[in-house]
């Protein structure tokens, strides 16, 4: 794959097969922006796991300290009290069985995080084709389907996010922006890979980090020492 000159310069940053402490990483990831607008720091990590068995799944949410840096567009699906409580904590659309006809009918998708009140699931779950695919369907694991409507987009709009497997067991997730500075990076990092560290399922063998790279949008990865992790 050819890159741009911006690219091999922030490539030369990085030492090759070298495995950095994530302090030295987030530092890295700080100073190798080549883009023009404010890039995303990415967290890769691959697990000793098999996600084609249940109980191995690793799947979650946890609460950035310091957000994402983006602006969440929240969609709660609700009916009766909860719709008033989800406007007032700030969530951006709110409806009950009209936005579902809407998402079907309209394939209408302007929204980053779908939270649902546990009585409209039946209604919700006609949506699982749409949503699925784009990880936006709301479920309890992600804390996405409760009674506690105002809660869950308070938690959306500070930062949120959930982490789960892909089926290269994978997990894919942003930390913030370059802006953030190496600190608020490191932060939100040590927050995600404790709540990853944590969700370890018990039929988990070996080594369970296998390995953490952290980039740029647009920048080279940077190999984080799995072993500094401890499992």
């Amino acid at each position: 794959m050819k890159h741009g000159k911006k690219y091999n310069e922030s490539a030369k940053l990085i030492e090759s097969g070298k495995l950095y402490d994530s302090a030295e990483a987030m530092k890295l990831a700080a100073g190798t922006k080549i883009a023009k607008f404010d890039e995303t720091v990415e967290v890769h990590v691959r697990l000793g796991v098999d996600s084609r068995h249940a109980d191995q799944q690793v799947r979650g949410a946890v609460v950035l300290p310091n957000g994402t840096g983006k602006t969440v567009r929240v969609l709660v699906i609700t009916k009766g009290d909860k719709l008033k409580d989800a406007e007032a904590a700030g969530a951006d659309y709110v409806g009950s069985e009209e936005m579902v006809e809407k998402i079907q009918k309209e394939n209408w998708l302007d929204f980053d995080v779908v939270v649902a009140s546990p009585d409209m699931m039946g209604m919700v779950g006609r949506l699982g084709k749409v949503l699925g695919p784009r990880g936006l369907m709301p479920t309890p694991k992600a804390g996405t389907v409760t009674p506690d409507v105002a809660k869950a987009v308070t938690e959306a709009k500070a930062g949120k996010i959930e982490y789960r497997l892909d089926k290269a067991n994978i997990i894919h997730c942003p930390i913030g922006k370059v802006s953030f500075g190496e600190q608020k990076l490191q932060e939100n990092f040590d927050t995600l890979m404790g709540a990853i560290v944590k969700a370890k399922p018990a039929a988990a063998k070996g080594q369970y980090i296998r390995s953490c790279v952290v980039a740029t949008t647009m920048g080279p990865g940077i190999k984080i020492n799995p072993s500094k992790f401890g499992v």
